[in-house]
């Protein structure tokens, strides 16, 4: 993407900003900053930071990072707006007084409450008026623009390629963990950075845990496989499930849920447009599945937004009064699971249009 399209999102988080009286908005979130200055997508550690971004009132939004990233910084950024702080311990303070110098002292600043912590609030907040600010940025990413959809497009494309390539995987004497690697270096082998999370591979019982963790469980002849990955490419994810069978021979249990879980699915999708009410798209799936007497094994939400992250906004969850907006971008995954046999889950990615919905 160009500068030019990461400065129009900053020009329109200074809208929201300004509307919330805010003279300034410290983004510290990774895919809120990647968003909103194309810096960093990732943070290098959970208790690292490769820095923040400062959106002012003024327009002159500075980026705040360290020494190992300043060429990075510079190839985005001009010098006046990038601030190199001395140590992550000195950066709260250093960012307070760049504020200060642009903002003024005794600003409302808006901050993401969910991530700062104790520690950086107590030296961030000097001489200014903080207040939480979560979810501001979070609601531009809900509408995906035509840059975005057609990244999307992409990498849901290549995790097709990958579902019509793992048959060839599934094979008896195969582990889960063996099939786990061999997901990732076909997504890495076709153009993708990395997993847009671990790789879900669970056999026979194991599939009754709807995020099991690849282990030594053999592929026999004659038992299901459900398999539940996502390619991150060109920054953006895809996540996509599928059950399977190995053999000649399914169960019956297997089909049987096999088909109401796709039933239930069609049924939401088909609920999927402008207006409609997240709750009442997943609801589309459970009030089938609990007309086939199964609802009890439906543990999960329907689905939840997808795009820089994994899971994002919004949620298609039975509490979630949101409605849906062309642009925005969902998962629907209905799942059965059964403890004594595993279980099934099937997913797609869809687009909400103008007119309905497009199953990426």
């Amino acid at each position: 993407m160009q500068n030019a399209q990461f400065k129009a999102r900053r020009d329109r988080a200074r809208e929201l900003m300004l509307q919330n009286g805010m003279a300034a908005l410290l983004i510290g979130l990774p895919a809120n900053r990647y968003y909103l200055s194309g810096f960093e997508l990732h943070d290098p550690q959970p208790n690292e930071s490769s820095g923040y971004l400062a959106i002012l009132e003024n327009g002159e939004d500075m980026l705040f990072t360290d020494a190992r990233y300043l060429e990075a910084a510079k190839r985005l950024w001009k010098d006046s707006n990038i601030h190199i702080y001395r140590t992550l311990s000195a950066a709260p303070g250093e960012i307070n007084q760049r504020i200060k110098e642009r903002a003024g002292k005794s600003a409302k600043v808006g901050f993401e409450s969910r991530l700062m912590s104790v520690a950086f609030h107590r030296e961030f907040c000097p001489g200014l008026d903080l207040v939480a600010a979560d979810g501001l940025v979070e609601k531009l990413r809900l509408i995906k623009d035509a840059a975005e959809i057609e990244l999307m497009r992409k990498s849901a494309q290549l995790n097709h390629q990958l579902m019509n390539h793992v048959p060839s995987l599934l094979k008896p004497g195969r582990t889960e963990a063996q099939i786990a690697w061999e997901i990732e270096q076909f997504f890495r082998n076709n153009g993708a950075s990395g997993n847009a999370f671990e790789p879900i591979v669970a056999v026979g019982p194991n599939a009754a845990l709807p995020h099991a963790i690849p282990g030594n469980s053999q592929i026999v002849q004659e038992c299901s496989v459900l398999v539940d990955v996502g390619a991150r490419l060109a920054d953006y994810n895809s996540d996509q499930t599928r059950s399977f069978w190995v053999g000649e021979h399914p169960a019956r249990y297997f089909t049987v849920a096999l088909e109401q879980i796709q039933e239930a699915q069609r049924r939401s999708i088909a609920a999927i447009k402008p207006g409609a009410i997240c709750a009442d798209v997943y609801h589309a799936a459970y009030n089938y599945l609990a007309d086939c007497g199964v609802a009890e094994h439906f543990t999960h939400g329907l689905g939840h937004g997808v795009g820089l992250e994994t899971h994002e906004a919004p949620s298609l969850s039975p509490r979630n009064p949101q409605p849906l907006a062309p642009g925005m971008i969902v998962t629907v995954e209905p799942g059965l699971y059964y403890p004594e046999w595993g279980g099934v889950r099937w997913e797609y990615m869809v687009l909400v249009t103008e007119n309905g919905c497009e199953i990426l």
